[in-house]
């Protein structure tokens, strides 16, 4: 099965600071992304319904952006990536979001992401 990129925009009100937070602590992760973290340095072990997937984190560039490389991942280019910037223009925080799915699985895990950019977004205040 072929692999796809996805790249994909969300707009925040939240500052980048904020965003920042909710992406590298435990508190914040579990209101948004995860069921349970638990983070030893660079590695973060993420639980979903009792599953647990580790991470590495190999890029953390404080309130700009955070990347994970998945453990368990076929292949060594593939990785989720949190990328943090304001717009000079509205003064908004732009979160572009990388992540890899399966062709047969873009829309699907497109629709994951904006479900669980509505739940960071409420958790974040806007």
């Amino acid at each position: 099965m072929e692999r796809s990129k996805l790249e994909l925009e969300f707009i925040f009100k939240a500052s980048p600071t904020i965003l920042y937070k909710f992406f590298t602590t435990p508190d914040c992760l579990i209101r948004w992304f995860c069921d349970e973290v638990d983070i030893q340095g660079e590695e973060f072990t993420f639980v979903w319904s009792g599953s647990a997937e580790m991470a590495d984190l190999v890029e953390d560039v404080e309130n700009e952006n955070i990347k994970f490389k998945w453990q368990d991942s076929d292949d060594d280019d593939e990785f989720l990536e949190f990328n943090i910037n304001t717009s000079p223009v509205t003064g908004e925080t732009i979160l572009l979001l990388t992540d890899f799915c399966d062709d047969d699985e873009v829309e699907d895990q497109t629709q994951y992401w904006a479900e669980q950019m509505d739940r960071l977004r409420k958790a974040t205040g806007g």
